[in-house]
């Protein structure tokens, strides 16, 4: 079976950082853009961030220049750094797989269960 699975999301402070991973089993990123989607009570679903198979990345205007998202082909991971975390940020966050060549929202197939963030003082 081809899936996800995830780690690194947990309770923080404002201003904190969290990472979290994405590992694949059952398939290689290589060739996949993998993106970071959140959701949270009361809102909708959400893109954060993407990165293609050429390592092109895109962020959503709410977390540009507090997340970073990244990969490592060798260790079959997508990673998201999240810095100067706010509240806003509390959610679930889930990772994706598409076969689209290119950054989006839509058209991924695979998906982890998600990890819980939560930014609270």
């Amino acid at each position: 079976q081809l899936q996800f699975v995830e780690s690194g999301g947990g309770l923080v402070q404002p201003g904190g950082s969290l990472r979290l991973s994405c590992a694949a089993s059952g398939f290689t990123l290589d060739y996949y853009t993998i993106g970071w989607f959140r959701q949270a009570p009361g809102k909708e679903h959400e893109g954060v961030s993407c990165i293609d198979s050429g390592g092109a990345t895109f962020y959503a205007s709410s977390v540009k220049g507090r997340f970073t998202i990244s990969r490592d082909n060798v260790k079959n991971t997508v990673y998201l750094q999240m810095d100067s975390l706010k509240p806003e940020d509390t959610a679930v966050y889930l990772c994706a797989a598409s076969q689209t060549k290119s950054c989006h929202w839509t058209n991924y197939v695979y998906w982890g269960q998600g990890t819980q963030v939560t930014v609270s003082s």
